[in-house]
């Protein structure tokens, strides 16, 4: 599988365009679909720029924390609304809870104390706990968006508190290694690009330190390259449910707060939310000493871009806008085929029985199972999710899916013992297209 000639040749010169305009030693770029590498092509001599090469990914380290923190939630680890202090107990700060730190509303400062964190040497867990005190609130609790790499620092602490392992180890055992990304790693191995930073002025390069962050590194730490990267980009747009569930990663895709007045972007917990049109895009961006790259992908359609540059910026661009362009030019150019159609399995037991139509309020609804479950849609309508329910107990069914997810369908049955009133959350469907409660 790969890109028609005319949008490779597009996505192409994008790359290209970036890396001369922007003044990038090297710059490499991939599309990714249904697990697929469609489209690799790199731009630069410094290094030349191939699917092996590593780069430093910054801040797209984070995507990996929080699906840790999400793995030990789905476990009974902890609760995404326990306070700090139920996992650190010697913090000042432990009213802030997990799920504000996750999507930046913990209103905790951008960077730790001491010198900047992302060139120097960094400490350990618990000189980074030590330093944390009431003057480390820049902004109010889980009333505004306010982008932390602090926050990250602690949970990797969190991390770390709770399972007994280092962040590192912990990452490779539940995330690198169940999906094969090996060439993702905490120090860079050869091949790997050398970061700089490019001279205003003159041009010249002047290569950055890669250097050990400590406890900050799960807030950006690793190395990795577009092949591990388009494996990331695949879980999260199909995760493998051994690693995490489907329904945890559409968890951390839903907005916990938009970052600007026109929501073009916002941040869900962990992932970024990226608005292009009427497209949304959820990664990361990323950026250490010498290095930018962006991660986006557009769930929907599971295709993918990720960019990778070893300069500390691009002049007159930025890495995630031309990730984006990159991203929206594939998608216009060849939407993706439509699913091929499936029968439903047969329902069974209970679900048989509430199948077929249902009126509410004049609108025709139709009720159809799929295994055992429920899966119940208005008729002659589109592009709606439909709502699933799932069976409790008898006569008792909750919602997974739709507007109706979280509350509850109760079956009434008539004298015989036959279905005749399905009842959600008091919205009443009858089998009588006259009905109108």
């Amino acid at each position: 599988m790969s890109l028609l000639p005319e949008t490779g040749r597009r996505v192409t010169e994008i790359a290209a365009r970036a890396q001369s305009a922007g003044r990038a030693p090297s710059l490499a770029l991939a599309v990714v679909r249904d697990r697929s590498l469609l489209h690799f092509t790199g731009a630069g001599e410094t290094p030349p720029p191939d699917t092996k090469t590593q780069y430093r990914i910054g801040s797209i380290t984070k995507t990996m924390t929080a699906t840790m923190i999400m793995q030990l939630r789905d476990e009974g680890g902890l609760a995404l609304d326990d306070p700090l202090g139920r996992h650190l107990p010697d913090t000042p700060l432990g009213g802030l809870t997990v799920r504000q730190l996750l999507g930046h509303v913990s209103g905790l400062q951008r960077e730790p104390d001491g010198p900047w964190w992302e060139r120097n040497t960094g400490g350990d867990v618990d000189k980074l706990l030590a330093e944390l005190a009431f003057d480390k609130i820049a902004a109010p609790p889980f009333r505004t968006y306010h982008y932390s790499n602090l926050a990250y620092g602690v949970l990797g602490a969190v991390l770390q508190r709770v399972t007994g392992e280092p962040w590192a180890q912990l990452l490779a055992k539940r995330v690198l290694d169940p999906l094969g990304m090996r060439r993702t790693t905490y120090f860079p191995v050869e091949p790997f690009a050398r970061g700089y930073v490019v001279h205003a002025l003159d041009g010249s390069l002047h290569e950055e330190p890669r250097l050990d962050a400590g406890a900050m590194a799960s807030a950006g730490q690793l190395w990795s390259t577009v092949t591990d990267m388009a494996k990331w980009a695949a879980f999260l747009a199909d995760p493998a449910p051994a690693m995490l569930r489907r329904a945890t990663v559409d968890e951390m895709c839903t907005p916990v707060a938009i970052q600007d007045d026109a929501w073009t972007a916002g941040h869900g917990l962990g992932p970024e939310l990226m608005r292009v049109g009427e497209r949304i895009y959820v990664g990361h961006g990323g950026s250490m000493p010498g290095y930018v790259a962006v991660i986006a992908v557009h769930r929907p359609s599971r295709t993918g871009v990720v960019a990778f540059a070893n300069s500390y910026g691009l002049r007159g661009t930025t890495i995630r806008a031309v990730g984006l362009e990159a991203l929206t030019a594939v998608l216009d150019a060849e939407p993706p085929a439509p699913q091929p159609w499936r029968p439903a399995p047969a329902p069974q037991g209970e679900a048989a029985e509430l199948c077929g139509r249902w009126w509410w309020m004049g609108g025709e609804f139709e009720v159809a199972g799929d295994g055992a479950d429920l899966v119940m849609s208005p008729v002659g309508l589109t592009g709606r999710v439909p709502w699933r329910f799932v069976r409790e107990s008898r006569d008792r069914w909750r919602g997974v899916s739709g507007t109706n997810t979280g509350e509850v369908l109760v079956a009434s049955r008539g004298p015989g013992g036959e279905v005749t009133q399905l009842d959600i959350a008091t919205f009443v469907f009858s089998r009588d297209p006259m009905h109108l409660a």
